[in-house]
């Protein structure tokens, strides 16, 4: 009778601890989760409010001035300026970075070559990834002035007659930045692709061989098709990356000469930290994020499918 009695009560007791442990994991990361959420809402509102008053912080008391702000941002020749150039050093660089890391990591998965070739390659073709921003654009900036490497090689072999500032040319400019950012970034792809490449099956390519497909049909019919949801998902994060791509931009350039290479980003960072137009800045920033939000979706939807 005891035991049962005992029983019984120990149940009574027990049930509460049980229902417990199914909240205890939430109860643990709920503090991070919360932390995160505030700071990462907290600064999107507070930007998406500015961006309605007249110029804030250096106001004491800002007026609503509801869309002004955007109508004065979308009317404004320089920002105007700036999408374009963002839209054009985005767009080649994606491409370019793909088609170069492809290139590079079939040719690095190669059967034809050994595993010490291979590991060379990937060192020399992973160094542009290891530098930093400030790195990189001291080195260019070295190599791209009136008496560099670049402009030496260029004189001896006759291209050119007379040194050219690279950076300081408007016409050149925007180029040369690009091209300095398809240098840094391609190795995100190579080691992206050469990573899938590794994990698609022998037995594809030899029953397509054996059905008698040559190079070209394998590549098109087999790799690019197992490949697909990580070319899709890397050009997506290269879209958002490079769009929101500042310190490189800044450090070589700072979106000169004449706004050649101003870009969205350093729209918005000289409008706020220069013209102290925080408010039309905000403006700026909102649309930026807009777009990034836009691109967030498409990247989410594309790994919701591959699930």
């Amino acid at each position: 009778m005891f035991d049962k009695t005992e029983s019984r009560m120990l149940k009574k007791y027990r049930l509460p601890g049980r229902q417990m442990k199914g909240i205890y994991p939430y109860a643990y990361v709920a503090p991070v989760c919360i932390l995160l959420l505030v700071l990462l809402f907290v600064p999107i509102g507070m930007v998406i409010s500015y961006s309605f008053f007249d110029n804030v912080i250096v106001t004491d008391n800002p007026v609503w001035v509801g869309m002004a702000n955007y109508s004065a941002i979308l009317s404004d020749t320089v920002f105007a300026r700036s999408i374009k150039n963002t839209v054009i050093f985005v767009v080649i660089n994606v491409v370019f970075h793909m088609a170069i890391g492809m290139t590079l990591a079939l040719m690095i998965n190669a059967r034809c070559l050994g595993k010490t070739a291979k590991a060379i390659f990937r060192i020399v073709f992973m160094l542009p990834w290891m530098f930093n921003a400030t790195v990189i654009a001291i080195l260019w900036k070295l190599l791209l002035n009136s008496h560099g490497v670049v402009n030496y090689l260029l004189s001896v072999l006759g291209v050119i007659a007379k040194p050219v500032e690279w950076l300081s040319d408007r016409s050149a400019a925007l180029w040369v930045l690009t091209f300095i950012n398809i240098w840094a970034g391609y190795p995100f792809y190579m080691i992206s692709i050469l990573a899938g490449l590794q994990g698609i099956s022998d037995d594809l390519y030899e029953a397509a061989g054996i059905d008698g497909a040559n190079a070209r049909q394998r590549f098109f019919y087999i790799t690019i098709p197992q490949l697909k949801p990580i070319l899709v998902s890397i050009a997506m994060l290269d879209f958002i990356w490079t769009t929101q791509n500042f310190s490189l931009i800044w450090l070589l350039t700072a979106g000169g000469p004449a706004h050649a290479t101003e870009m969205m980003s350093t729209y918005v960072y000289k409008t706020a930290f220069q013209s102290f137009q925080y408010a039309k800045a905000s403006a700026a920033a909102v649309l930026i994020l807009a777009a990034c939000v836009i691109l967030a979706v498409f990247y989410v939807r594309n790994q919701t499918r591959r699930e």
